[in-house]
């Protein structure tokens, strides 16, 4: 129910408009003065004021100007018994949404309201699908590793060096990748993003280099790449480390000479671009496989910025989880729950494979399933969502972890360095969600977010094989 509120000296008025408008099923306060009607905006969340604009101790006009300061999107219907063409001009210059003539025509008055309302709602919806769609979400975090990286971003940014982000999955190499654009002098022209391993290989040089039609045979128009798409910009390169190599040739050339050619074009098109590009593989391994040119490789990498796993860096999980929770109740128009330091501990004991993406993933849940307050109860109870004894139940005893399946239990002590247990860990994991899913491989890829290419590399690597039925 919209909640409307009338200033106006006159009793008449008032009476007759709440009388009118509470038939409509609206709820209705009214005041008879603007002093009073500013302090109940300050303190109360209207949708809407019907504001007289001749009153004793304060002009409606100046109620408008004082109620924009504090509450832009509040709109304001003016009215008045000495209505005039400049009154109504001067009244939507300084922010009303209408002007209505007393006493007021009932229809006029009805659908005005409904059309101010709509309006309101309308400009609340764009404002969170805007903050949704628009909003480079803050590098959370003060440890050391991530302090690092955020002196690199306020240095690196206003050049125009070419940035190499390495990382695992999920954890914020993207996020980086928009800072630099925010913060760089092309921040008003656009970032355009290409995930190389999403696209087939022989589709990524259209893609990137745009094609001319009839260069191959679904090539029924022309079509402008992502190179000149990002013109002015920044284009960002995702995952670079799976283009292929006739790719690789082409984007190399174009870095060195700012031009590029559309496929099955012969006209060389100049573009102004920066290049930044982002990898969870090892690319100097990739070199050595022969999977990578290592001229391309020093062409991107003038400024390397690697990203920590969130388990490195486990002192930011309290501040990172504080942050999702405030912006997931906001988008889902909830008040913002709570969360207890034992919730925010067991969090941090948790061993997150997917890295931040599985966090936000892990609070959107908790927030869903919990009550008012987040407890360490809730964290053990929802850590794992497919049921099953819970790793945020663990606890430490003797080097060993204690309350968790048998092929996740983990002597510390037979590891020498911390990578052993890293491909350790992953190993185990990969090896579970395999069996979950019968050895499903392309399931699997989507159930732990990463592309299939790469869970083949992994099941390779590890020298993971199907146990005979």
């Amino acid at each position: 129910m919209a909640k409307l509120l009338i200033i106006d000296d006159e009793r008449a008025i008032r009476s007759t408009l709440r009388e009118i408008l509470e038939y409509e099923n609206y709820e209705v306060e009214d005041v008879d003065n603007g002093i009073d009607g500013l302090d109940l905006i300050r303190k109360k969340k209207y949708d809407l004021v019907l504001c007289d604009i001749k009153m004793n101790k304060m002009d409606g006009m100046e109620v408008l100007e004082q109620a924009q300061a504090f509450s832009p999107d509040l709109p304001f219907i003016m009215i008045s018994g000495h209505g005039t063409v400049e009154t109504a001009i001067e009244a939507s210059k300084k922010g009303a949404f209408d002007f209505i003539s007393k006493p007021p025509d009932l229809n006029r008055l009805l659908i005005t309201v409904r059309n101010a309302l709509d309006r309101g709602n309308l400009v609340t919806e764009t404002k969170v699908l805007k903050r949704r769609v628009s909003k480079t979400r803050d590098i959370l975090g003060s440890s050391e590793n991530i302090n690092r990286i955020k002196e690199t971003i306020e240095r690196v940014a206003p050049t125009e060096a070419r940035v190499l982000i390495t990382g695992a999955n999920g954890s914020g190499k993207e996020l980086v990748a928009r800072w630099l654009h925010e913060k760089s002098n092309r921040a008003d022209n656009p970032l355009i993003e290409v995930n190389c391993a999403a696209i087939p290989s022989e589709l990524i040089e259209s893609e990137l280099f745009g094609h001319e039609k009839g260069s191959f045979t679904s090539a029924v128009k022309q079509r402008i790449g992502k190179f000149e798409l990002a013109n002015g910009g920044t284009l960002f390169l995702d995952e670079i480390g799976d283009m292929s190599l006739s790719a690789q040739a082409k984007v190399l050339r174009a870095l060195q000479e700012h031009k590029i050619t559309r496929v099955g074009g012969e006209k060389e098109q100049e573009v102004n671009v920066r290049v930044l590009a982002a990898t969870n593989k090892d690319l100097l391994k990739e070199i050595d496989d022969g999977n990578f040119r290592m001229d391309l490789y020093h062409r991107l990498n003038v400024i390397n910025i690697h990203v920590p796993h969130l388990r490195e860096r486990v002192e930011d999980i309290p501040e990172i989880a504080q942050s999702f929770l405030e912006d997931i109740c906001k988008d889902y128009g909830m008040p913002v729950k709570k969360i207890s330091d034992g919730a925010l501990v067991a969090l941090q004991r948790l061993p997150w494979t997917g890295n931040v993406r599985e966090l936000h993933n892990m609070i959107e849940r908790l927030i869903i399933l919990s009550d008012k307050m987040i407890t360490e109860h809730d964290v053990v109870a929802f850590a794992n969502p497919s049921g099953g004894t819970n790793i945020g139940a663990a606890t430490h005893t003797n080097g060993a972890v204690a309350n968790v399946p048998s092929s996740v239990a983990v002597n510390y002590d037979k590891f020498t360095n911390f990578q052993d247990y890293k491909d350790h860990a992953e190993r185990e994991f990969i090896k579970f969600k395999l069996e979950k899913n019968n050895w499903n491989v392309s399931k699997t890829a989507d159930d732990i977010d990463i592309q299939r290419s790469h869970l083949y590399s992994k099941i390779e690597k590890f020298g993971l094989k199907r146990t005979a039925e």
